[in-house]
Formats: C-alpha cells, structure tokens, sequence
C-alpha cells in the first residue's frame, strides 16, 4: 500500500474511532504482551485474523455444542455457536456504538478452550486435572492458554490483553442484570488468570475490562439459550409446548424471537450507558429459560451410560499418552500431531501431564472418538 492510500486510510478509520461512544474502547488502547509493530489493519481488527487463520479455529466445526454424534446435519456444532455470538455481540455493538473490531475477536476466539464433548468433556477433563495436577480445568482459562502459550508452536498468538480478558470473563453460564466493566491491568489479568487454575469460583466472580467484553459475555448466552431449545425440538428431545407461559409471554417461544426480544431490551436500557443492562423482566425471564434448559436439555445430552463411556474414554487416552511422553514413544499421535510441532519454550516449561491435557483439549469430537476406539480394541 503506497504512503498515500496508507494515510487515506489512517484518517477514515480515525473518523470511525472518533465517533465511537464515549464508553467505547479505542484501537490506541490496545495492550500486547509483546511488542509488535502495527501494519494497515487496526489491532483488534488484527486479532481477528490471528485468530481465524489459526488451525485451532477449523477445530471448532467438529466439537460438540450440546448434543453430540446426533444424525442431524443442522444440529448446531461450537463453530455454529460462535458465529452466532459474533453476530448478536456485533448487533449490540453496532447498536450500541462500540468498537466492533474488539467485539468479533472476542466472540470469535471466546470458545478455542473447549474440549471435544461440549461441557461433559470439560467436566471429565476437570476431574483429571484436578486429580493429575491438583488444579481446575475451565474451558475460558484454557482458551487463554491456548492463545498465550499453544498456538504458533508454542510462541502464542499475541492477541491483545483486552481480546484476552473477553475469553477469559466471556462465562456465559452466569447471567446477570447488569454488566459493569472493570478496568485491569497486565499484571491484574495475569493474576486473575492464575488464580483460576486454583479456585473454581473465580470464573463465577470475573468481569471484563471493556464494554465490548460485556457484550460478548451476553452474547454468550443469547446465541446459546434459544438455539439449543431448536436444536432439542429437532431431535425431538423437546416439544415447543413444553416451554413456560412466563417465558413464552415475555421472550417468545424461538430462537428468533428470543434473539429479538433481548437485544431490544438491552438497546433500550444500556445505550449511551457505561454498562450494560436489561430489565428486570427480561433478566428473569432469561434466568427461568436457562434452568428450563438445563432441566430439559441439558441433563439429558447425555445418558449415564455414554457418560461413563466418555469418562472412560478421556482417562484412557489420558493416561496412554502421558505414557507415551514417559517412554519416549517418538511415533505416537503426541509426538506427531502436537509436541513435534511445539518449540522448545513450550517442551522445556510445560510438565508431561500438562502437556497431554492440552492435546486432548484441543481434539475434536471425531478424533477423540477414533483415538478412543484405537486403544479400546487393543
């Protein structure tokens, strides 16, 4: 790009930044760990393409959002998932008037840390953690990690401490009424991400440092709370009549007009606002849609049965390919597929059994699958 398109450029991406809400996070605010020079692209623009060209994004079309294995080609996978949060988040955003840019880096790159399974193998994955190395595994923590200390062989992929801090606050389990953010500082963030691998409420009580953060954290739940009830109708775990009165008169009875319906609500009561807000009604209608979800969702993705032959399966692989590190087992798919490809800063720093949680988190629900059945007919 030659110096005076380059400079045409600059000035209207300024025009945009400078009629941003004064809420807004600006590009100049942007925080890298490591310096970087800058090229055409702002920075949170920058972190988008960081983040979709990675090859842990492509892993996100074949990882379970809820049901997994299903004979249904339209059941809604994690790549589904957080395209439709980028799109609520960006809507809210754009309504809102805040810097889109950081709001679609974070939607995108909110989920890289879940496991293959969805929530299940999160939950199993949680217990050997916790057995193994005496800490927590939670996807939004691992998601960080993965973006500071997997990717790009180990080196990280160098998003910025804002983009960051969304992954990491991004908990879409919580709902609340009111999102304030909180500003930190590089030090704060670190502190706050190492405390979760030793307590499991921090996830609960994180907040974002930015508006567009809070946005993504409601977006979360937005994209997720009616899809899934149209995901369950398709399978035919779940009838539409099923769904409450109070919930069907306030929020509506699908996906689009729920989506609809809060996105009004929150426009309304957080524009030109240095939070974000929804009203009472609209806030307790979504807490009651989400222990529906839960009572007729989400405990019966899965049976007892298949449960355990999960569990079964992950501390398997777990404890074949810690194994394979101990023995010095060159040929194995942890060799081959994931440490052949880490640098020497991510071999020398990271123990044996952290190394083989990070493999299996970052499999997909196929490959789990067929590294699973691999080993079991040994």
């Amino acid at each position: 790009m030659n110096e005076e398109v380059f400079s045409k450029v600059k000035e209207s991406l300024q025009r945009k930044q400078d009629a941003l809400s004064k809420y807004a996070t600006r590009d100049n605010e942007a925080i890298r760990f490591k310096e970087m020079k800058e090229d055409y692209r702002p920075p949170y623009w920058h972190d988008i393409d960081r983040i979709i060209y990675n090859l842990s994004y492509a892993r996100y079309s074949d990882k379970t959002q809820v049901f997994s294995f299903k004979d249904n080609d339209h059941v809604s996978k994690r790549m589904t998932h957080v395209q439709l949060v980028s799109k609520v988040a960006r809507t809210l955003g754009r309504m809102l008037n805040l810097n889109e840019d950081l709001i679609e880096a974070a939607a995108l790159g909110h989920d890289i840390g879940h496991t293959p399974l969805g929530h299940l193998g999160e939950k199993i994955l949680d217990e050997i953690s916790q057995r193994e190395l005496g800490e927590y595994f939670k996807h939004n923590v691992q998601g960080v990690r993965t973006y500071m200390y997997i990717n790009k062989k180990g080196e990280g992929s160098n998003l910025t401490l804002q983009v960051l801090d969304a992954v990491l606050c991004h908990n879409g389990e919580i709902v609340s009424g009111e999102y304030h953010p909180v500003k930190k500082t590089k030090e704060e963030f670190l502190e706050q991400y190492e405390s979760a691998y030793t307590d499991p409420e921090i996830s609960r009580k994180l907040i974002p440092m930015t508006l567009e953060g809070c946005v993504v954290r409601i977006s979360d739940i937005i994209a997720y709370i009616g899809r899934d009830i149209e995901d369950a109708i398709m399978l035919g775990a779940l009838t539409r009549d099923q769904i409450p009165e109070n919930i069907k008169r306030v929020l509506g009875d699908n996906n689009r007009d729920i989506i609809a319906t809060i996105n009004s609500d929150i426009i309304n009561n957080s524009y030109g606002k240095p939070y974000i807000k929804m009203s009472d009604e609209v806030y307790q209608a979504i807490k009651d849609l989400k222990d529906f979800n839960y009572q007729y969702i989400y405990s019966k993705a899965n049976t007892k049965e298949e449960e355990e032959y999960y569990r079964r399966g992950f501390n398997m692989l777990y404890n074949k390919y810690l194994n394979d590190i101990e023995e010095n087992n060159i040929s194995s798919d942890i060799y081959t597929k994931f440490l052949n490809w880490k640098n020497d800063i991510y071999r020398n720093n990271t123990s044996n059994k952290r190394i083989v949680i990070d493999f299996i988190a970052g499999m997909t629900d196929e490959y789990f699958m067929s590294k699973y059945q691999e080993i079991d007919i040994k």
